[in-house]
C-alpha cells in the first residue's frame, strides 16, 4: 500500500484551514514534508469549528484530544512492548499483519489508522462531488453517485454498535462499501471487508452523540456535506 503523500497533506490541509477562515495554523512545523512519524497523532488540517453545522466544535476537541490521542498512545505503547520497530514497519503493513499481535496492538493501531484517515476524509466547504476517473468507477460499480451514497449509507446505518463505513478498492478494481467492527479496518487481515481504503466514516457514538444524539442516520446524512472527494480520489488506483 502506498503511504499518504505528505507533501499534498499538507497543501490540501492549508487550503481547509483558509477556506474555513482560520486566523491560525495548526500544520507542524517541520524541517522536510517528506518526514512523517505515521505512528504519532498529526496536527489536525483545521480547526475544530471548521465542520460546523455538520460536526461542531466540542464534538471534534473532544474526539480529536481525547479518543483518538488515547489510540496513538496506546499503540506506542503496544509497539514497545511488541518489539514493532516504527521506523522500518510501516502503518499500513502493519494493519496488514495485525492478526499477529495482541488484541491492545489491533484495537489501537486501527483506531490511529482509522482516525488519521478519517480527518482526512473531510474537510470544510463543500468540494461538489466526485469526478474524472473516480465517478466513472463510482458508477460502474454503484449506478450513480446517489447510489453509492444509498449504499454507504446503508453500511454505517447498519453496523450494530461501534464500527465504521468504508469505500474499498478491491484488489480487482471493484469499488464496494461496507463496514467493520470496533477499530477493524479494511487493511487488516483478520477483515472480512478487504481493500484499500478509500473513504471512512467513524460511527462510534463519540463521533456524533452530543450533536444527533441517537440519530445516527442523520448524522450519516449530514456528513456527506464534508467529504473531501479531492482526497477520496488521490487514493484511488485508476
Amino acid at each position: 500500500m502506498t503511504q499518504y503523500n505528505r507533501r499534498q497533506f499538507i497543501k490540501q490541509g492549508s487550503q481547509a484551514t483558509l477556506a474555513a477562515g482560520v486566523g491560525m495554523s495548526i500544520l507542524p512545523n517541520i524541517a522536510s514534508a517528506e518526514i512523517v512519524n505515521t505512528y504519532a497523532q498529526q496536527p489536525l488540517p483545521y480547526a475544530y469549528n471548521a465542520l460546523e453545522p455538520y460536526i461542531d466544535a466540542t464534538t471534534m476537541d473532544i474526539h480529536y484530544n481525547k479518543h483518538a490521542a488515547a489510540y496513538a498512545k496506546n499503540l506506542a505503547e503496544a509497539c514497545a512492548a511488541e518489539n514493532v520497530n516504527t521506523q522500518t514497519v510501516s502503518l499500513d503493513n502493519l494493519m496488514q499483519s495485525i492478526g499477529k499481535y495482541s488484541a491492545k496492538m489491533r484495537n489501537n493501531g486501527g483506531g490511529h489508522f482509522n482516525h488519521e484517515f478519517f480527518w482526512k476524509c473531510m474537510k470544510p466547504g463543500s468540494t461538489g462531488g466526485p469526478n474524472g476517473k473516480l465517478l466513472t468507477a463510482i458508477q460502474q460499480s454503484f449506478g450513480s453517485v446517489d447510489g453509492f451514497k444509498t449504499k454507504f449509507a446503508d453500511a454505517a446505518k447498519s453496523r450494530f454498535g461501534s464500527g465504521w463505513a468504508w469505500l474499498v478498492q478491491t484488489p480487482n478494481g471493484q469499488l464496494v462499501c461496507g463496514s467493520t467492527p470496533n477499530q477493524d479496518n479494511p487493511l487488516m487481515d483478520i477483515s472480512e471487508l478487504k481493500g484499500k481504503p478509500l473513504l471512512g466514516l467513524d460511527v462510534w457514538e463519540h463521533a456524533y452523540y452530543l450533536k444527533y444524539q441517537n440519530k445516527r442516520p442523520d448524522y450519516i446524512t449530514n456528513w456527506f456535506n464534508l467529504v473531501d472527494w479531492n482526497f477520496v480520489a488521490t487514493q484511488f488506483v485508476s
